[in-house]
């Protein structure tokens, strides 16, 4: 039997709250249509997939699994309507994600003058959701950074730049014409992209700032981000030896939209 997607957000609902009056709620249906739908899908799937007691609700081996699939599921189930949904409707608006510090006015501009009858929009994204505002149709296409995670997704290198350490206007190396990694190998080093359990993770350029300015640690970010990015309290110093960042177009393997090769051309194009 096909798995009911209805029946899944059900679940999912309640597998987040554990408590099916308040699932209930939150999908403005009846709590006993809402039970009435969670053992239909128990039945489907010949499982059971919460434990009820007077304790509350508790998920069993199967509904922690049908959870973590359920996710992804779901994700997926939207990105697809609405990528039909924008088939259906014309390529008549593009959406052009970019990371800190990658200028895509050119592009834009050129892509723009091509069609002139398509909307075209810019919107930032970051290093932890570059890939996925892409896979779930947000933005059309983007210029990420690596690390990239690849699956599901098509990747044109444009370009690669030179890294800068980042520093405290008062750091000790602050102020040098440039240094090597050598020079940083005993420096407290900012972890944004796999913070420990009780960190809170770093995402944009802002908050690098306040970490690097407050001695947190320093970070090696792209030279363009040093050009668009500065502050009295902090210092860039270039860095020959480190490794270069890359900057590429992304989209999503299975678009079918003929924009997409439209703007690549437009990207490249721009980057002389």
């Amino acid at each position: 039997m096909d798995l009911d997607l209805r029946k899944v957000r059900y679940f999912t609902a309640v597998a987040e709250q554990l408590h099916f009056g308040r699932a209930a709620e939150s999908l403005h249906i009846a709590q006993p249509v809402l039970s009435r739908q969670i053992r239909a899908l128990e039945k489907d799937l010949d499982a059971a997939l919460f434990v009820r007691d007077s304790h509350g609700v508790t998920l069993t081996a199967a509904g922690r699994q049908l959870l973590d699939d359920a996710r992804n599921l779901l994700a997926a189930a939207d990105a697809t309507r609405r990528r039909v949904r924008r088939a259906a409707r014309g390529p008549r608006r593009l959406v052009v994600g970019f990371r800190a510090g990658v200028v895509v006015t050119a592009a834009l501009r050129a892509f723009g003058a091509a069609h002139p009858d398509v909307e075209v929009r810019a919107r930032r994204v970051e290093w932890d959701d570059q890939e996925q505002l892409i896979l779930d149709g947000t933005v059309d296409v983007a210029h990420v950074r690596r690390p990239v995670r690849e699956q599901g997704l098509k990747l044109l290198p444009l370009f690669t730049e030179a890294r800068v350490a980042m520093l405290p206007a008062d750091h000790r190396l602050a102020g040098k014409h440039e240094l090597s990694l050598a020079d940083l190998v005993d420096e407290p080093r900012l972890s944004y992209a796999h913070p420990g359990p009780d960190d809170l993770p770093i995402r944009t350029v802002e908050e690098k700032f306040e970490c690097v300015a407050s001695g947190a640690g320093i970070t090696l970010v792209p030279e363009s981000v040093a050009r668009q990015y500065s502050r009295p309290d902090i210092s860039y110093v270039p860095v020959p030896d480190a490794e270069r960042d890359e900057v590429l177009l992304a989209w999503e393997a299975s678009r079918r939209s003929p924009l997409i090769p439209a703007f690549a051309r437009a990207a490249r194009t721009a980057q002389g």
